[in-house]
């Protein structure tokens, strides 16, 4: 077996010298070739992948390469900066390590919790002559670890991540660092008056829990405040789904993942932010004693929420967050939640949603464009806010219309919002899980959302 291989470009000398191996690796369809030439294994990136590259581009073609040769079960691979630097010549040195290192360590991510066989071989990636840019690779650890962390959350099962015990995994993650853990238990909710959470959570075994991560280094600093849906487990409640295999609805808390991950990333990284995070958690199940259609739930904003679903659960927790955000003087809330099914029907299952404030939705899929998490701003549109009309209460938490569920969603979590903050909603339902291994995404859980929240987060803190 290699014990090495070489990371190069197709316009190297060893190529470029060879007529024949050029014209082969030209006609290769893929990103990349990976070779046996005199005795040792190159992993070939096409030349013409330079044209109108991105750091996306150079985060999917590292992991790619990784998963390759992890596959291969070579020790290790050489990549030289000079290298890199001529490669991506039209992007920055430092990004373009940042971004490799990032592509490469999420490329060979596996969850293996669960089976027998937990030696997973990852091939160790060696850097030469990057001393000018360690910021920039520990920058490419950091964010990977970060977003590994939010597709361990997602990938873990419902028996062991659940309203009880993820809080608890939750502030063994952030001890001995500088952000701070509270976390409420049923008692506490009761007595802040969350009675969306406790009222989602009255079917299952568990007792519903809300977690509250705050982070601050400069007080100076706007206060941002994400909130992210904890669903360990969302079997639609008495309003039951119907699918198949629901097995993947362990992922409905993979806006809480997002949020968890964006402090992980922010913390170690030591960013210049004062942020808090807000994660209610539940399990929605069917009981005895399960919350039924037809039910009022009282906020305690005053709004009062006739439930016509019980599977439309997830607005129902988030409207405890965003009061609570409103409690804590938020300058900016962004919510995070895999909300509707409708948003990957509109947009994909490589792009979420952003509503709100259209200035900072503008601000945002620009950050999403850069990093990788993209985002794709949407209206809430006015006209379709009488759809949410109940003849028992304020408001319905599901639309009269069978139309537009991303919006009348996100509408609806507006009524919330406090006025004194600027707020984003992103709906992620539809990128949650990748359905196989390709770039730098695993057939699992994509971890969407951390690096999207950390660096909007900067962005609007500089």
């Amino acid at each position: 077996m290699t014990s090495k291989a070489y990371i190069t470009f197709s316009n190297n000398s060893l190529v470029e010298n060879n007529p024949q191996l050029k014209e082969f690796i030209q006609n290769h369809q893929g990103k990349f070739i990976t070779l046996l030439l005199d005795g040792n294994v190159y992993a070939i990136i096409k030349e013409n992948q330079n044209k109108d590259i991105s750091y996306e581009n150079v985060r999917n073609i590292a992991g790619s390469i990784a998963r390759e040769l992890s596959g291969r079960k070579i020790p290790s691979a050489v990549l030289e900066g000079a290298v890199l630097e001529n490669g991506f010549s039209k992007l920055d040195k430092g990004k373009s390590v940042c971004a490799f290192i990032e592509g490469w360590e999420l490329g060979s991510y596996q969850f293996l919790n669960y089976k027998s066989d937990k030696n997973s071989f990852k091939t160790k990636l060696e850097l030469i002559d990057c001393e000018d840019v360690q910021a920039s690779v520990k920058e490419g650890e950091a964010r990977a670890k970060a977003v590994a962390y939010s597709r361990d959350l997602m990938n873990e099962i419902p028996s062991t991540l659940n309203p009880e015990t993820y809080p608890e995994v939750l502030e063994k993650e952030f001890k001995n660092t500088d952000a701070k853990v509270q976390i409420l238990r049923k008692k506490q909710l009761e007595e802040g008056q969350m009675n969306g959470v406790l009222a989602v959570c009255r079917g299952s075994k568990y007792e519903p829990s809300f977690v509250e991560i705050s982070y601050c280094t400069d007080k100076t600093k706007p206060h941002v405040v994400l909130v992210g849906k904890g669903v360990t487990f969302d079997t639609g409640g008495i309003s039951l789904k119907r699918g198949a295999d629901i097995s993947d609805m362990k992922m409905d808390m993979g806006g809480s993942a997002a949020v968890a991950g964006a402090m992980k990333l922010l913390v170690d990284m030591k960013a210049s932010v004062n942020v808090t995070a807000l994660i209610p958690i539940v399990e929605n199940m069917p009981d005895s004693h399960s919350f039924l259609p037809s039910e009022v739930i009282h906020y305690k904003n005053g709004l009062t929420v006739h439930v016509g679903n019980t599977d439309a659960e997830g607005r129902l927790i988030l409207a405890d967050g965003l009061i609570r955000a409103g409690e804590l003087n938020a300058d900016y809330i962004v919510d995070i939640a895999t909300l509707t099914g409708a948003i990957g029907n509109a947009l994909g299952s490589k792009m979420a949603g952003v509503f709100g404030d259209e200035e900072l939705a503008d601000e945002m899929k620009k950050i999403g464009r850069e990093n990788g998490d993209y985002v794709w701003p949407m209206p809430l549109v006015d006209a379709y806010d009488s759809y949410l009309n109940s003849d028992y209460a304020d408001l319905c938490n599901i639309s009269s219309r069978a139309e537009a569920g991303s919006i009348t969603a996100g509408l609806f979590l507006r009524r919330f919002v406090p006025k004194s903050s600027k707020w984003l909603h992103v709906d992620m339902a539809g990128v949650m899980a990748s359905n196989r291994a390709t770039g730098y995404y695993s057939k699992s859980a994509t971890g969407f959302g951390a690096r999207l929240l950390a660096d909007f987060t900067t962005h609007v803190s500089k």
